[in-house]
């Protein structure tokens, strides 16, 4: 797959670079930059980035860096049952429990949300670093949704860090999914201040969370331009906005949704 004069290599993590250097220098850098193509594309183009990370796993299967990044590019392309093999070939490979929750979500994707929950009870979850206790939560929160659990979803994702006032890189995901929950379960009041705290916290705009709060508060956005080119402005509509209800979305589903 043809790779731009711009990409040298280089970009990756230093670590990554680390492993590596067990290969040959030439074969190194093809490696490394096919899996700075797969960092570039994974969230614009899932397929692109999965056709860079196969030709990196052909190159170099036995590097956990690149099992890992052909796990991440398969699970962007929803290819859960890939993604999850390579995942715990490179968790053979370390020994690192990190990918422990993405592993559990897999199984969700495959329809397993029963094997997910049994994934969030395991050993490993308390090896995880706070981040990753998060993530788990979250997960184990998607598989009781999978399973019309509703109300333990919404109990699973009660927490510490859900009611910490401090904002951290999960915490808007979080709220987000808390108040996904609580919608869901109709309780539209609760749901509505949890979508507003999740807006608080994404900083970097990670979720819809704002959309999500104006249809709860009956505000309908329409284009800029309308057909005859007029410019239009938002318009706020006199119903209570009724929402209805995926990633990392309303249900937590397998890629993102939650």
């Amino acid at each position: 797959m043809p790779i731009p004069e711009d990409v040298t290599g280089e970009e990756i993590d230093k670590d990554v670079r680390q492993e590596l250097q067990s290969l040959p220098k030439t074969l190194a850098e093809d490696v490394a930059r096919n899996l700075v193509m797969v960092a570039r594309l994974i969230d614009e183009d899932p397929e692109g980035a999965y056709g860079y990370s196969r030709v990196a796993l052909r190159l170099a299967s036995r590097v956990a860096a690149v099992r890992e990044a052909a796990g991440f590019a398969a699970y962007a392309s929803q290819k859960y049952g890939e993604a999850l093999a390579e995942f715990r070939a490179a968790r053979r490979m370390t020994g690192n429990v990190d990918l422990w929750p993405v592993m559990a979500d897999c199984e969700r994707g495959l329809g397993r949300p029963e094997k997910a929950l049994d994934m969030a009870g395991a050993p490993e979850v308390h090896k995880l670093d706070k981040a990753g206790q998060v993530e788990m939560r979250l997960v184990a929160a998607g598989a009781r949704r999978d399973m019309d659990q509703l109300d333990a979803a919404i109990v699973t994702l009660q927490s510490p860090e859900l009611a910490s006032g401090s904002v951290q890189p999960w915490t808007a995901r979080l709220r987000y999914a808390y108040a996904d929950a609580l919608l869901a379960a109709g309780r539209d009041s609760e749901a509505r201040e949890w979508f507003a705290k999740a807006v608080e916290a994404d900083r970097d705009g990670s979720t819809d969370a704002s959309d999500r709060l104006a249809e709860l508060d009956g505000v309908e956005f329409t284009d800029a331009l309308d057909e005859n080119g007029a410019n239009d402005e938002p318009a706020e509509s006199d119903g209570s906005g009724d929402n209805g209800v995926t990633g990392e979305s309303g249900d937590a589903d397998p890629a993102g949704k939650d």
